[in-house]
């Protein structure tokens, strides 16, 4: 594990919360070097350290993989892009993947120093004189952000060194701990505290900060993920019960930049064209069509597709062309229709990606969407599982036709729809008398169409078990479920801690 170096890179903070019209940033001049003794002297500097912290999530840094392996390793997609490019990608599509594969190397020292910057900030905090309440929020706000990279550590890797303070030498040579133990003595135990210390909501100037909301529905994911269904139940339920949060009446505006900053967005990674050094959302870049001067990466394909549900006359789901660009739809500018030859797969997909007219050729690299991590759409959906699998399946029900009904009634909201103002007949009819079984069914499925391309589907994947994996996976043939549940720790970690 790689500690934090003691030269403070100060950036704009990249993160929004869940309030509307949340722009705000902090944008400071970078620092010249200060030793940790010279730093976390005052308040500001207890700021910019937790900049710092919040910047390691931006995908401004081509470093940031976690698409790689939430996307491109699942079903939903495959590596895209043009023969030979990438081809570390390419291997972990095709479940080839050794210690030494590229895509390993970049997430785990670029979570890992998220870890470190955090660990360094509250290690210290305690020795700072300020304000109390703001010193106990920066907590929080820190210990969230560790649940974050931990989050996504453990999901890809498993079995991971754990550190929560600033390790001495000695001390990164140190053996894994077991994924269940990082779970419930790290994430589950900092996003609890986070809740406790946080406020609801900020505002002001402090609006796009982490809040309690976003602790709980983080919480309510991360004890989703471990089959503790009361508890998930519960976060979620505190989450709901606010009333802070709430569905967008289009899907697509939490995927488009004017509507960005929606009421469903309860936590995501915020991006800033036009900065030096860059800080714009190079996920525009990674997936948008050659053509466009993109790359075409994490294309979609036909097995997604087809999880669509369209009427009995052949009108889908409006979410589908909401994620995808396909034959015959316009593509992100009103007068460009979509190219099935700017994508091996025939798809491309749309959640990061800006029109020409937002975003131009030359500037690929800028855009500015959010990566939303928690929404309140994931939120309703996590609450229908929890309930369903303890056996409340018709108040689980309820929580599940909410999703589907703000599906079918994008008809009444966007006029950009066909036969705008009236819903096709048939179009995603609310679920009645279902079964436990036949409801954990559809909630998997409502889950992959919801959350398609938002990083989630391969972990879904995995901790729907075995026979789930190896049935989503059955053109995979180099998939071997204990081999794949985790990928394995990068060469380069291996050769240096030996205790691993």
């Amino acid at each position: 594990m790689r500690r934090l170096n003691t030269k403070i890179i100060v950036l704009l903070v990249l993160v929004s919360a869940i309030l509307p019209g949340c722009q705000k940033y902090l944008d400071e001049d970078l620092q010249g070097e200060r030793s940790d003794q010279q730093f976390y002297q005052t308040a500001n500097d207890a700021e910019l350290a937790l900049t710092g912290v919040y910047n390691v999530m931006s995908f401004a840094n081509s470093d940031n993989r976690i698409w790689v392996f939430g996307d491109v390793a699942s079903d939903d997609a495959a590596q895209g892009g043009i023969p030979g490019d990438q081809a570390d990608i390419g291997l972990i599509d095709d479940f080839n993947v050794s210690t030494d594969n590229g895509n390993l190397e970049q997430v785990w020292v670029l979570y890992y120093e998220g870890v470190s910057r955090a660990n360094k900030l509250l290690d210290h905090i305690d020795g700072i004189n300020m304000d109390a309440e703001r010193r106990n929020q920066i907590k929080g706000e820190a210990k969230f952000l560790r649940a974050y990279f931990y989050y996504w550590l453990v999901n890809i890797f498993g079995d991971i060194p754990v550190h929560t303070t600033t390790p001495t030498t000695e001390e990164l040579q140190k053996a894994a701990t077991p994924a269940a133990e990082v779970w419930s003595t790290v994430i589950i135990a900092d996003l609890t505290e986070a809740a406790s210390l946080l406020p609801e909501k900020f505002t002001g100037s402090d609006m796009g900060r982490a809040t309690s909301i976003a602790a709980n529905a983080f919480l309510a994911r991360a004890y989703l993920f471990n089959g503790q269904w009361s508890l998930s139940e519960e976060a979620a339920m505190k989450v709901v019960n606010s009333g802070i949060p709430q569905l967008a009446l289009v899907y697509k505006d939490n995927f488009t930049y004017a509507t960005r900053d929606n009421s469903e967005v309860i936590f995501a990674v915020r991006h800033l064209a036009d900065q030096d050094p860059g800080l714009g959302n190079g996920l525009n870049q990674w997936f948008a069509p050659r053509a466009q001067n993109g790359y075409g990466f994490n294309a979609p394909v036909q097995n997604f597709v087809d999880e669509f549900e369209k009427t009995l006359t052949g009108i889908y789901d409006p979410r589908l062309d909401y994620t995808i660009g396909r034959e015959g739809q316009i593509w992100l500018d009103s007068n460009v229709m979509f190219n099935p030859e700017w994508s091996p797969t025939g798809y491309l997909q749309k959640k990061y990606i800006q029109p020409l007219s937002e975003v131009g050729k030359e500037s690929k690299d800028q855009g500015e969407l959010h990566y939303i991590f928690l929404r309140y759409g994931d939120v309703i959906l996590m609450l229908a599982e929890a309930l369903n699998e303890q056996g409340r399946t018709g108040e689980a029900e309820s929580y599940l036709n909410m999703i589907r009904t703000r599906a079918r009634e994008s008809y009444l909201y966007d006029s950009n729809l066909p036969d705008y103002g009236t819903i096709p007949d048939g179009l995603l009819p609310d679920l009645t008398g279902s079964s436990q079984s036949s409801l954990r069914d559809a909630i998997r499925h409502e889950r992959r169409v919801e959350l398609g391309f938002e990083f989630n589907r391969y972990f879904d994947i995995i901790r729907y078990g075995e026979s789930y994996a190896n049935e989503a996976f059955a053109d995979k043939t180099n998939f071997n479920y204990s081999t794949y549940k985790h990928f394995p720790i990068p060469q380069s970690e291996l050769n240096t801690n030996f205790k691993l």
